[in-house]
């Protein structure tokens, strides 16, 4: 069957308002012409989608699974507009990315500088969100491409490795802990920590590992970016268990020192992660190649 798109705005106006009267001035067209609109949908499909009654109207069956791809279809044709505009001001391409903070703060900028280098044209949305969130948002065609910890469950997503990463204790350079090479998780459960987001997959992690062990995490404090819980544990409000990668830098700074973590699970993967059944964009399959290339 083909749906005219106008009718079927109007008919999404008209379920969202409950009353074809709200809905006409919504629109600013007489009611009967949008009654006619809606006549004329329910004749195509063969079902009733709107029960009448003195307070306005209420969606059948047929009309909440018309609701639902009716606003999908609105979603992606908004879409298609936004990114064909893209191409007739110069820009060739543009990919959404939703990511969390591990690959945003370690890998994606330098990687993002080198494709940026090749291909000037491309643009980019970026967002930090949490492993279970980035997931929901790539299944949900909010993003395009998502960039995970491996231990998130993926829900049916194609994953592709990305980078490994490894996890490190931070504490303060004054810490007794600062004088050792290494430890093992129970050897620093006594102590307060400084965590991650709730719903983070590092969370995940360190809440799982530690309930293996019987001793939950002494969380004093929960902040969702790395560069605060780095600046947290230098002022003395607790340790913190963080990427290798991402404390280099505040060692020297805040007068930090980092504890290597004899763990197995603290070295990790990051999954790239798209639609399985989704027939990439020639620029997201070539952005995915520059990502998954050995590094050098």
């Amino acid at each position: 069957m083909r749906y005219d798109l106008t009718s079927l705005d109007l008919f999404i106006t008209v379920a969202q308002e409950r009353n074809l009267t709200r809905a006409a001035g919504i629109k600013h067209l007489a009611v009967s012409a949008i009654s006619k609109r809606i006549s004329e949908l329910e004749a195509q499909i063969g079902s009733p989608l709107l029960i009448r009654n003195a307070r306005g109207v209420e969606l059948t069956p047929a009309g909440q699974s018309l609701l639902f791809y009716a606003r999908q279809l609105k979603q992606t044709m908004a879409q298609l507009d936004n990114e064909l505009s893209e191409f007739a001001a110069g820009v060739k391409g543009h990919i959404r990315i939703h990511a969390i903070t591990s690959a945003l703060s370690q890998f994606l900028p330098q990687d993002l500088a080198g494709f940026a280098e090749r291909y000037p044209q491309i643009r980019f949305d970026i967002e930090e969100r949490v492993g279970s969130a980035v997931i929901r948002a790539v299944a949900d065609g909010r993003a395009d491409l998502g960039i995970i910890a491996s231990h998130t469950p993926t829900q049916g997503l194609e994953a592709l490795p990305y980078r490994n990463d490894e996890l490190t204790l931070l504490v303060p350079a004054s810490h007794p802990l600062a004088a050792l090479k290494s430890v093992k998780l129970e050897d620093v459960l006594e102590h307060e920590f400084v965590g991650p987001h709730l719903d983070s997959s590092l969370n995940a992690l360190l809440s799982a590992e530690a309930e293996k062990l019987g001793q939950p995490l002494k969380l004093r404090i929960r902040i969702s970016s790395f560069d605060c819980m780095c600046r947290m544990v230098s002022n003395g409000l607790g340790l913190a268990i963080l990427p290798r990668s991402v404390v280099e830098p505040y060692l020297r700074s805040h007068r930090l020192k980092r504890v290597a973590l004899n763990e197995p699970w603290a070295r990790r993967s990051l999954l790239l992660v798209l639609r399985k059944d989704d027939h990439a964009a020639a620029t997201l399959r070539t952005f995915i190649d520059h990502l998954t290339q050995p590094v050098k």
